[in-house]
Parts: structure tokens; C-alpha cells; sequence
């Protein structure tokens, strides 16, 4: 694959991902730097590592013949597709939902107010 065309499709990827995916979203995940351009099942692909709640690994978005994004997960346990049909637009929850948020709309808020009220009382640093 021209490398030269992963580079480019990666830093769209990536321009689109920031641009569609509130910061604080982003700052969630661990994920401000290291995005690499990649290629994945010869898709060009941006990858990125992240630590989120529900998982730890690496996001792969990789660009399909399609004209759609596919979504991995990847970690010591394997590779996993998460959605094969994503559009640009919808990039931020689909990776949010997975590595996230979750489901559970009120389950994430409490959580996230137990974690506030755990750095309120200087129990996070």
C-alpha cells in the first residue's frame, strides 16, 4: 500500500475524529497523542492507544473499499471489529459506547459522579 496514501487517509481519519469528538471525550480516553498511520487488513488505518474504563489497547479506524470506516479493539487478548460501517460523523460514540461509556447511560453517571466526589475529597490525584 503507497505509503504516502495511508499518511494521508490517516491524518483525515484523525482530523475527523477531533473535529466530530468533544475534547473532554477524547481526554477520557488517554488518547492525545501517538496517533500512527497504519496499515490494517490493506486498509489505511489510524491507530491510537487508549485506557479507558472498559478497555485498555489500541483503537484501529480503518478505511474500507466501502467508503466507510471499520472500528477494532486490540489488546493482548486479540483484534476485535466493533463496527464495519461507521461514517465520519459517528466515529466519537461508537469508540466512547466501547471503550468508554458503556451502555448504561445512568451507570456512567454515577460512576463519573463517584469519581468526581473521590477527587473532590483529594482521593485521586
Amino acid at each position: 500500500m503507497d505509503k504516502q496514501y495511508v499518511m494521508h487517509v490517516a491524518e483525515t481519519i484523525r482530523q475527523q475524529l477531533l473535529a466530530t469528538t468533544p475534547v473532554d471525550v477524547i481526554c477520557s480516553w488517554g488518547a492525545l497523542h501517538g496517533f500512527i498511520a497504519t496499515a490494517y487488513k490493506d486498509m489505511a488505518t489510524l491507530k491510537f492507544f487508549v485506557k479507558g474504563r472498559l478497555f485498555k489497547g489500541y483503537v484501529l479506524i480503518a478505511y474500507n473499499e466501502m467508503d466507510y470506516y471499520e472500528i477494532y479493539l486490540q489488546n493482548e487478548s486479540g483484534t476485535k471489529c466493533i463496527h464495519e460501517e461507521c461514517y465520519f460523523d459517528q466515529l466519537g460514540e461508537v469508540i466512547d459506547v466501547a471503550i468508554e461509556r458503556g451502555e448504561d447511560a445512568e451507570e456512567y453517571e454515577a460512576f463519573c459522579a463517584e469519581e468526581k466526589a473521590k477527587l473532590m475529597r483529594g482521593e485521586i490525584d
